[in-house]
């Protein structure tokens, strides 16, 4: 029961935070965005670190462009409650919801019922199950794809490797597939190591399973750790061993605190490749929007990853995540993904 009024009261919370209903309208766009007063609604089942912090920024200022009242959900990791919230959001009559992240088993039969109601749902990297959810996803396989090529060009072709995974989400699991080809492609890359844990805060939680793992195994080369969060605490523990000139880090996701740490000095996390969080938060708004408006965006909607080196960063003398995308195009560029004339573009 307490549980149950501790949830209440998140949701009374994230409610009372939510901006206000904006009655103006878009003009020239279609129905009901044209008259104004749409309701959506953020389920999320991960808002800390830096990628889903950034994501969530990304929803807000499309949110706003779009002049929608945004009510946001943090379920704070935990999948019963990321459940009860989005019978919270169906109960409340919103006129879409965006899933974020958290188990597809936990949720699919809430998510379908849902659709059933006629409520609009996206889904940001958790696949649900339903052709009427359009699911928008980071690329996972070409994520995990130009990191560990960036690995075996660094690294060659033969190395010891500690592996940070966690399974049951969409972006792990996926991620995982290219891991197991590349090793398979690959018989020299021995797997030592595998942990992981998403207890918060994340980063400090894995250093000290990664301690561990560099005290047991003082040949390890190369970690692949295929979330900026669980790079960052590979890379207190390679620190702190004094192994940063013989462990190199690879990773996924991107954030200014990730190239602050990527450009210090003989820094060990040689790589990531990443998209833009705020333009995915974007584009989930974006996809929604659509949907709402009947103007269906796709059962997928894929944002392109980018590789980013350590020496790119360097090189370019990169400072925060704004600088990065004026410094590669790519990586800011998609603005055309999810996009309709009358849907205006988050600045």
């Amino acid at each position: 029961m307490r549980a149950v009024i501790r949830t209440l009261l998140s949701a009374t919370l994230a409610l009372s935070l939510a901006g206000a209903v904006q009655a103006a309208g878009i003009a020239g766009a279609p129905a009901p965005f044209d008259k104004g007063g749409v309701k959506i609604a953020l389920v999320g089942y991960l808002f800390s670190g830096d990628f889903p912090e950034a994501y969530l920024r990304g929803v807000e200022k499309q949110a706003k462009a779009l002049d929608v009242d945004l009510r946001l959900f943090d379920a704070r990791q935990q999948a019963a409650t990321q459940r009860e919230m989005l019978e919270q959001a169906i109960d409340l009559g919103v006129d879409g919801i965006i899933v974020q992240l958290g188990l597809a088993e936990t949720l699919k039969d809430t998510v379908d019922k849902a659709v059933a109601k006629g409520i609009k749902v996206v889904a940001f990297d958790i696949d649900l199950g339903n052709p009427k959810v359009t699911q928008i996803e980071q690329d996972h396989h070409e994520l995990a794809r130009l990191a560990l090529g960036q690995a075996l060009k660094d690294n060659g072709t033969s190395f010891q490797a500690g592996y940070v995974f966690i399974g049951g989400f969409t972006p792990m699991e996926r991620r995982d597939e290219i891991w197991r080809e590349v090793k398979a492609a690959n018989p020299g890359i021995i797997e030592k190591a595998r942990f992981g844990t998403l207890n918060p805060p994340i980063a400090n939680s894995v250093a000290d399973q990664a301690s561990a793992v560099l005290r047991a195994n003082p040949d390890l080369k190369v970690i692949f750790a295929p979330f900026d969060e669980f790079a960052k605490g590979a890379k207190i523990a390679v620190d702190e061993a004094g192994l940063n000139k013989q462990v190199k880090i690879y990773s996924a996701d991107i954030s200014t605190a990730d190239i602050q740490i990527m450009k210090e000095p003989d820094s060990a996390w040689a790589a990531t490749a990443a998209i833009n969080p705020e333009v995915a938060g974007a584009i989930s708004v974006r996809s929604l929007a659509l949907r709402i408006a009947g103007e269906n965006p796709g059962e997928h909607v894929l944002v392109p990853p980018t590789l980013i080196t350590r020496q790119q960063l360097l090189d370019l003398d990169v400072k925060n995540v704004r600088d990065l995308a004026q410094k590669v195009p790519a990586f800011g560029d998609a603005a055309g993904v999810a996009q309709a004339p009358w849907i205006p573009v988050a600045k």
